[in-house]
């Protein structure tokens, strides 16, 4: 499998380290310890950013891997340093965290990988930036490339994982201020949450045989 490029441009994913990019990790910081102890006490994988709060892996860290994708590196640092294909076991994990590091480059090697590493049943719960907000101009030049629901949940099916209905939406609308109740639409908020499961197709009975039965003729 191909090295993974995390980024189109050397700084593409610290823009989430800035002033700008940083309200919108903070918003899903709830969100991202929810996930990490979902599965309880399945193993988990989270890969984010540099700058998101390594204080969320402080407390489970003996049952998962918390790594970090640096700007304009295709290597991973965090608990383990390494490049794909990551140094886990095929099906190891419950649950694996995402988060914006799909926001640069090709995704399908990652999730490739993340779906090699998923539990049948596990599932992914993917961080995005939302490309219909107000708040991309902020992120504007950055080498960040969001795409679109529609556009995730194909890239989710061609790595064979299957993507819920379900969205949710985080981070501020238009100014770099953390997430609040009424701070504006959902839909127009700068980050989206996609989660995927890992189907496997379990096995179907044989048809039953169909059997001939004569009855004795009536005396």
């Amino acid at each position: 499998m191909p090295a993974f490029a995390f980024t189109r441009q050397p700084d593409a994913l610290a823009w989430f380290g800035t002033g700008r990019g940083g309200p919108v990790l903070a918003s899903e910081h709830a969100r991202v310890s929810q996930a990490l102890t979902s599965r309880t006490p399945q193993p988990w994988l989270w890969i984010s950013p540099e700058g998101a709060d390594a204080a969320l892996s402080a407390g489970p860290a003996t049952r998962g891997v918390h790594l970090r994708a640096r700007a304009g590196s295709s290597r991973l640092s965090g608990h383990v340093h390494c490049a794909l294909p990551l140094p886990l076991p095929t099906e190891a994990a419950g649950v694996i965290v995402l988060q914006h590091v799909l926001d640069a480059g090709d995704p399908q090697p990652l999730l490739q990988e993340c779906a090699r590493v998923l539990e049948p049943g596990g599932r992914l719960w993917l961080f995005v930036l939302n490309p219909l907000s107000p708040y991309r101009l902020r992120w504007r030049r950055s080498g960040l490339v969001p795409r679109t629901l529609g556009q995730w949940r194909l890239q989710l099916a061609a790595a064979g994982l299957t993507a819920s209905q379900h969205v949710l939406h985080y981070g501020p609308v238009w100014r770099g201020l953390p997430d609040a109740p009424g701070r504006g639409p959902a839909p127009l908020r700068a980050a989206c949450l996609l989660e995927a499961e890992k189907r496997v197709a379990g096995l179907i009975p044989p048809s039953p045989v169909a059997r001939a039965w004569r009855t004795a003729p009536a005396a």
